[in-house]
């Protein structure tokens, strides 16, 4: 066997697309100086788990990590996918940072995948997985992606600080994705949501639900939004409660916002006294801050929101070699890295031309022709 040959890179940022576009293209990479400058240097604990998940879902992977976590040499193996898998994505991370690369391997490996995910399903950082059942989903379908065995059954929630969520997903293998022509965003036309609550009352969700439902009966009559109220063992570890929330078009795009609040819980609440006692937000206030957010979303353009950038640009670069065109919003930090990852990965160029009279930005690029790259023989 030959010598292998790492593609070179430094430090921590966008980790989690490097490890995957290295996965999909099949190239070694090595990465030094990981949080070098931090105080508690090296791979972070969901960093970790993200490789772990990897090596269960492909055949023949390598992983190497110094001592001090600050390098690590990564051999991607052949995406096989699989049933019967479970990880536990830990509570660094809520599930959404695990599901973006998950359902992107899933659709290049060998067998359909079928894993069940625990942790946190719902935080304020990451999107909830209310988001990827209701907004990532249909976007996948624009792609060429079945509906058929595309499915994501939430079990339990769980919030930080202490998780206990549960989550199965089903993701079809496909040949290749199908370029797309994706720039009309249509007009809103109904508001779809879910509020949820965990070891707490269920009155609170009922706030949010009301609070939200009057900024949007202003605009719009179409507007319903679920309540899912938890308990026992389908409420997780810890008290919480979020919303989430999807602006459907005329011409079938999704828009979406959420977030959650969560408690500290036994002795952390009991260790804050006076006024350090976090304040959270009330309800009702969450409710309508978060369909503030949305409406923002919408303000913004595109055929999807910002959260969804990244994700939209990797299937765009990983159709075949067509031509792919999509219009979204101002570009997201995220989005610009991704656009940047993608070039040095695949080695795809979106043009980009903004659109002064919506204030929106049109990005067209050749895909990289990605297709079978998981049944090469080593």
């Amino acid at each position: 066997m030959g010598k292998i040959t790492y593609k070179r890179l430094r430090g921590s940022l966008n980790m989690r697309q490097r490890l995957l576009l290295a996965t999909l293209k099949s190239t070694p990479i090595l990465i030094e100086d990981i949080h070098a400058d931090d105080t508690l240097p090296g791979l972070r604990p969901h960093e970790i788990s993200l490789l772990r998940l990897f090596e269960k879902l492909t055949d023949d992977c390598h992983i190497e990590i110094n001592e001090t976590g600050t390098k690590l040499k990564y051999k991607p193996g052949i995406i096989v996918g699989g049933s019967n898998l479970v990880h536990d994505c830990g509570v660094s991370r809520a599930i959404g940072y695990f599901l973006e690369p998950l359902i992107l391997l899933g659709l290049f490996a060998r067998k359909p995948l079928y894993i069940i995910l625990k942790g946190i399903t719902n935080d304020a950082k990451d999107p909830s997985v209310d988001t990827f059942r209701s907004t990532t989903f249909p976007m996948l379908k624009r792609f060429g992606v079945p509906s058929e065995g595309l499915k994501l059954e939430i079990k339990s929630r769980g919030v930080s600080p202490h998780g206990g969520g549960e989550v199965h997903l089903t993701v079809p293998t496909v040949q290749q994705l199908t370029a797309t022509m994706w720039i009309d965003e249509g007009m809103v036309k109904r508001i779809r949501g879910e509020a949820f609550t965990t070891r707490v009352s269920v009155q609170l969700g009922n706030e949010m639900i009301y609070a939200a439902r009057g900024i949007f009966n202003r605009l719009l009559p179409d507007v319903y939004i679920a309540s899912d109220y938890r308990k026992r063992s389908e409420a997780g570890n810890s008290p919480g409660y979020g919303i989430s929330l999807i602006a459907e078009t005329t011409s079938g795009c999704c828009i979406s916002a959420d977030s959650t609040v969560s408690y500290p819980r036994g002795e952390e609440e009991d260790d804050i006294e006076g006024e350090d006692k976090k304040e959270l937000i009330p309800a009702a206030d969450f409710g309508e801050q978060i369909a503030s957010v949305l409406l923002e979303e919408i303000e913004k353009g595109g055929v999807v929101d910002s959260t969804h950038q990244g994700l939209l640009f990797l299937l765009c670069a990983l159709c075949p070699k067509d031509v792919s065109k999509v219009r979204v919003g101002k570009l997201s930090p995220y989005g610009i890295e991704t656009l940047r990852q993608i070039k040095d990965f695949l080695d795809v160029q979106f043009v980009i031309k903004p659109d002064p009279s919506t204030g929106t930005v049109i990005l067209k690029c050749w895909g990289s022709g990605m297709k079978n790259l998981s049944r090469k023989t080593s």
